[in-house]
């Protein structure tokens, strides 16, 4: 009997596997193609095939939206590529309508039992106009949930939630907010994406060494370069600091030439956006890993940086913001350290504590990578699975 057909729509996906792009969506179709036929459905970014296969089961389809010369609203993450040119504006509706056109296509060619609908707007509302007559699942990272928050915005988020067979969030905090927007509570689940994990030679790291101002324990952040991730409070924890520390930061986006004038002076070196093995490599070197979201202008917020699964996966030192999600995945004392979001002279006494103890640093991490097990990419994976069974009985 032929296993069942779910259609992934997304707007994020790696142009090659390994180069850097957040591969969260990747992964997880991966492990819905253990038991499903997956047919992965992505706007054309530079670089990409417009057809490959990520395993026997998954297929990747790009359909184009746009002059090439010109096509790279999809190329990193969308909100923020318009703030950075908003001429990029007027390749929205065209995205949309070629959106909108791939999925009717692969209604008729491949005719999936069930859709999975990354991020409410746009890959949501599409979906809900477009393939109505299959059951949806909904997935919101947090950038759709908290930042797109008028009145129309939030009518067309309502629209699909309440009409979606089932929602999935990364934290509690947006499920209370996708209830408000009037989901179904009994279909409205926290299952974070899965995170893969690196493994380490702890021989060869600062976990467990002390700090000397002649090898100073390594701090890594990653992350898209933009206001929520918050590396300019970092930054100015680091100038605050008297810890015997050096900080890498790895990632690209708008605010890097920003970010690197705010650093003149400090221990900091800006490795722009890492291949897979590149980002397992300083994985692997760092002692203390910090994501010190924050609350953006715009209201986006992280919901659960998989960066930071990763992180406490390669059994790092973990410090983040006291944000949802991020507070969710951390025992505070036990498996990291959090700070209050935006406070610069919290975080740089928390750094100070740990460059100090390497017994703390070795501690936090190892208890950190015990509980990084639960958000796995096979242990999500079940669980995706598990929920399509349920849509699909």
């Amino acid at each position: 009997m032929a296993a069942p057909r779910v259609l992934v729509l997304t707007s994020t996906l790696p142009a090659r596997i390994g180069d850097g792009t957040p591969a969260f969506v990747a992964d997880l179709s991966r492990e819905l193609g253990r038991e499903f036929d997956v047919r992965v459905l992505a706007p054309a970014v530079p670089g990409g095939a417009a057809r490959e296969r990520l395993s026997e089961a998954v297929e990747v389809v790009r359909y184009r939206y746009f002059p090439a010369r010109w096509e790279d609203l999809a190329d990193g993450a969308i909100l923020e590529n318009v703030r950075t040119r908003r001429s990029r504006m007027a390749q929205v509706p065209f995205l949309l309508g070629g959106m909108a056109a791939a999925v009717r296509r692969e209604m008729r060619e491949f005719r999936p039992d069930a859709v999975h609908a990354f991020w409410i707007i746009p890959q949501g509302i599409v979906a809900h106009r477009v393939a109505r007559s299959v059951p949806t699942v909904v997935t919101t990272l947090g950038g759709d949930l908290y930042a797109l928050d008028n009145a129309p915005a939030r009518a067309e988020k309502s629209r699909v939630v309440r009409d979606a067979a089932a929602v999935t969030v990364m934290n509690a905090d947006m499920r209370e907010r996708v209830l408000a927007l009037g989901a179904d509570p009994s279909t409205t689940h926290v299952i974070p994406m899965g995170a893969r994990f690196v493994q380490v030679d702890h021989d060869d790291r600062q976990v467990s060494k002390p700090a000397t101002w002649k090898h100073p324990v390594h701090l890594l952040a990653v992350g898209r370069l933009v206001e929520k991730k918050g590396f300019d409070v970092l930054l100015e924890a680091m100038r605050r600091s008297h810890a015997r520390i050096d900080l890498t930061i790895v990632g690209d986006g708008p605010e890097r030439a920003r970010l690197e004038a705010l650093a003149e002076g400090l221990p900091v070196t800006f490795r722009g956006q890492l291949s897979r093995i590149e980002l397992d490599q300083a994985l692997s070197r760092a002692g203390i890993a910090v994501f010190p979201s924050r609350r953006a202008a715009s209201g986006d917020q992280d919901g659960l940086p998989v960066a930071m699964l990763e992180a406490m996966g390669a059994g790092c030192a973990v410090v983040a913001s006291d944000l949802p999600g991020l507070n969710e995945a951390i025992e505070p004392g036990r498996s990291g350290v959090l700070v209050p979001e935006g406070d610069a002279d919290a975080l740089a006494r928390s750094l100070e504590v740990l460059a100090e103890d390497q017994e703390l640093r070795a501690g936090l991490g190892t208890a950190a990578r015990e509980r990084s097990r639960r958000y796995s990419v096979e242990a999500v994976g079940e669980d995706y699975r598990a929920l399509f069974r349920s849509v699909l009985g």
